[in-house]
């Protein structure tokens, strides 16, 4: 990765390359449903979920089946996390003004923040059906000012939603919720269906078909970005206990045998000392089969000379989390640019900003971060630019927008242009 590092441990690169297995597969779903709608989305259901659902849209018995489902207290720690995400969100519209200024006399140029209209957000289920995700998808757009928030995810075994996902999904703003997973939920909320409203964007992380049929349906659509299974890099030194920065690799590689924990690391004999403790906390883990084979697949350990060679490595990167785990660490903060989301110092693990702080959990990896950033409600909003002249001001300008017309030879734009000089 880096000319000035040297590596303790080093995994195949990866891509955001999709199999052309999955390609096809997530075509012929997509085809189904634009074809044939809600008997497309039962079909799949039935086929991969095993769950055979004749109603697709979530009762409201069944959302508060799902409340009295939870104890008071797990309502609770949903509702703190969704409170926290709404506030930082909030702050977040805040900063993003419309505006409108004379730019020369007579001349009014401007834009306007403008949500868009219906946004789709993918719930996914998978291993460890996240709790936090409605939050992170749907908050961003009711803060935005979406008309309407759709949201699918997957069904359990009985065919409802799990419980606590339902609470969330309700709790943070879902106008209407759809028990539809994978592919066929992501074509469902594209195309529309008898049931499944269309969308004019959706958003929401999932596994490697829900990535590819988002992809193939934007264009009809917008989406958020394109993602892969979750990532960290952890920049340390010899200042922080190797056992907690263990901790925080082995937190993002329980995730998925494909997630990614990197650590570049100031002090070999710290890196040797976090690689012996990854060891010595792997059989504790419940989760120990999937961290450990996340670990031993993709986990590296990079060593480098300097703080500025570790910036450097760390912006070569390019990862989902990033975690400064060093003496000073705010000073290295205005040097990185390549990242999903920073978290500054050894009490600021990636988990606060997964489950609780407020930050977006919905975040580029693969490198994604080099021209794009998660989740934010700017992803629910559109810029729009707007101008007005007077007759003055049109004048003006219209010499110039001629003058530019003749030299490209587009004739056309050149009479509108000039039917606006003034006669002297």
């Amino acid at each position: 990765m880096h000319p000035d590092g040297t590596y303790l441990k080093e995994a195949a690169d990866v891509s955001l390359e999709i199999p052309q297995d999955v390609t096809d597969a997530v075509h012929d779903v997509l085809s189904d449903v634009r074809a044939d709608g809600d008997d497309a989305i039962r079909k799949f259901t039935r086929r991969w979920d095993e769950v055979d659902r004749e109603d697709l849209r979530v009762s409201e018995a069944e959302i508060e089946a799902a409340r009295e489902d939870l104890t008071e207290d797990e309502r609770e720690t949903i509702d703190h996390t969704i409170a926290n995400v709404r506030r930082f969100h909030e702050e977040q519209r805040d900063h993003i003004q419309s505006f409108e200024k004379e730019f020369q006399d007579g001349v009014y140029l401007g834009q306007r923040i403008v949500p868009i209209e219906t946004a789709g957000v993918y719930v996914p289920g998978g291993r460890h059906p996240l709790v936090a995700a409605p939050a992170m998808s749907i908050v961003p757009a009711t803060i935005a000012g979406v008309d309407r928030v759709v949201a699918c995810a997957p069904p359990q075994s009985d065919g409802t939603i799990q419980s606590a996902q339902l609470y969330a999904m309700d709790s943070a703003g879902a106008d209407e919720v759809y028990v539809a997973g994978g592919a066929q939920a992501i074509g469902g909320m594209a195309y529309g269906t008898e049931t499944i409203p269309s969308v004019d964007k959706i958003a929401g992380p999932g596994n490697v078909f829900t990535t590819e049929a988002k992809r193939q349906v934007y264009g009809h659509v917008g989406i958020d970005f394109l993602a892969g299974p979750t990532e960290v890099l952890i920049v340390a030194d010899d200042t922080v206990d190797p056992g907690l920065v263990a901790t925080d690799l082995l937190a993002q590689a329980e995730h998925d045998p494909n997630s990614r924990p990197v650590l570049i690391d100031l002090d070999e004999d710290h890196a040797r000392a976090v690689m012996e403790a990854v060891d010595d906390q792997l059989p504790g883990l419940r989760t120990e089969e999937v961290a450990r084979e996340s670990w031993a697949e993709n986990g590296e350990v990079l060593i480098v000379p300097d703080r500025e060679t570790a910036v450097e490595a760390a912006n070569e990167y390019a990862m989902e989390h990033l975690q400064l785990m060093v003496d000073s660490p705010r000073d290295l903060v205005d040097g990185l640019r390549n990242y999903g989301s920073l978290f500054i110092g050894e009490h600021s693990p990636v988990v606060f900003g997964d489950k609780a702080v407020g930050t977006n959990h919905s975040l580029p990896t693969l490198e994604v971060s080099r021209y794009s950033g998660g989740i934010w409600v700017g992803t629910y909003l559109k810029t729009l630019t707007h101008q007005e002249a007077t007759a003055e001001g049109a004048a003006e300008v219209a010499e110039w927008a001629a003058r530019i017309c003749e030299l490209e030879g587009t004739h056309g734009h050149q009479l509108s242009a000039e039917a606006r000089l003034r006669d002297e």
